[in-house]
């Protein structure tokens, strides 16, 4: 990789300070009190032991042999005040912005959309730092199926009304996580998430259809558990 360019562009670590340094060591009773990292670890284990967007995705990582551990592969920091989270490939783990997240509601859409990263990460060996087509395709998916552009956040923004309003929400979220850990302008952004699109935008896996609402994803989840017993019985 060219060195300048490595040094211009630090794939959006900046957003995440703590990824460099921490103040207090994982697991110290410094962390607990002075980073509210107690309060992000409770809304976590909810997350994972109840959200069934979550538990279709855990499921799936554990059948690809990318099984997922909580102590190992999610970690509460502090980060910058514009996102809730993010997936680092280099170390495998997922990003809880203890600082940003307040809401049960909120955490569970974070561990979904950086859970889809996660499994894109581990059936597809994504090139995450090289190819923005790889990186668009699992924005786009991770828009799409972990309730980030659901009708009720949808009308929560003030969005609402538009003809195929989720396909829209989904480009418009996809294209913002790209220019927000990629120093491209918006136009190439716009114009690679436009390339890849509709294939990504139709690939449900793991969900077999795009989860609009918790009823949907408990579907998939039964779905989900029922085909696990079928390959079993085989």
């Amino acid at each position: 990789m060219d060195q300048t360019k490595e040094q211009n562009d630090d794939y959006g670590y900046n957003l995440f300070p703590e990824r460099k340094k921490s103040k207090y060591q994982k697991g110290s009773i410094g962390e607990s009190l002075f980073t509210f990292s107690h309060k992000c670890q409770i809304m976590l284990h909810v997350a994972v032991e109840t959200n069934p967007y979550a538990k279709v995705l855990l499921g799936a990582l554990k059948n690809s042999g990318c099984a997922v551990y909580k102590d190992r592969h999610f970690s509460c920091e502090d980060c910058d005040g514009t996102v809730s989270g993010g997936f680092d490939a280099t170390t495998s783990q997922i990003v809880l912005c203890q600082n940003n997240i307040h809401q049960q509601a909120h955490m569970n859409r974070v561990v979904t959309h950086e859970l889809i990263h996660a499994f894109d990460h581990c059936r597809a060996h994504v090139d995450w730092f090289n190819n923005f087509k790889h990186l668009a395709c699992s924005e786009i998916r991770a828009a799409s199926l972990s309730g980030d552009c659901s009708f009720s956040n949808e009308v929560a923004r003030f969005n609402f009304g538009l003809k195929k309003h989720h396909q829209e929400c989904v480009r418009d979220r996809a294209t913002r996580s790209i220019l927000a850990v990629r120093k491209i302008s918006k136009e190439e952004a716009v114009k690679t998430v436009d390339e890849v699109f509709d294939s990504c935008y139709n690939d449900h896996e793991p969900f077999g259809r795009i989860p609009h609402s918790k009823k949907d994803a408990r579907f998939a989840y039964r779905d989900f558990e029922n085909r696990d017993r079928y390959y079993e019985n085989l």
